[in-house]
């Protein structure tokens, strides 16, 4: 029997706040889940920052069938509506609940600007 709509949320939900809190705890303690705002979501955790302060929208995946590339794109989708400098996801590492242990997918273009704080061309 698989998960039912509600237990999906339910999950989604965990996880968004367990990464939030992670990186709350490690990073930065602004760093919090956010509300949803439907067609103008801007991701699931915020006050995320890169390195020299660019936003960086992060959208977080706790589900049975992997869809990278869908996954990315939202996360750019979101990105737009943040006017951040990087999109990524965290996604369900599974066999671990530890936040530290899941996985990160990101663009090599993301992936430059967290590291210098603008996006490139």
């Amino acid at each position: 029997m698989g998960r039912s709509r509600a237990s999906a949320r339910a999950a989604g939900t965990r996880f968004e706040r367990s990464v939030a809190d992670y990186l709350a705890a490690t990073v930065d303690d602004r760093i919090d889940r956010r509300v949803k705002h439907g067609a103008k979501d801007r991701g699931d955790v915020g006050g995320v920052r890169a390195v020299l302060g660019g936003r960086v929208v992060i959208e977080c995946k706790d589900v049975a069938r992997t869809d990278l590339a869908g996954w990315v794109h939202e996360s750019h989708v979101e990105m737009g509506n943040d006017d951040a400098v990087a999109g990524l996801v965290v996604h369900k590492r599974r066999g671990t609940a530890d936040p530290a242990d899941q996985y990160v997918t990101m663009t090599v273009r993301d992936l430059v600007a967290l590291l210098v704080g603008t996006r490139p061309a």
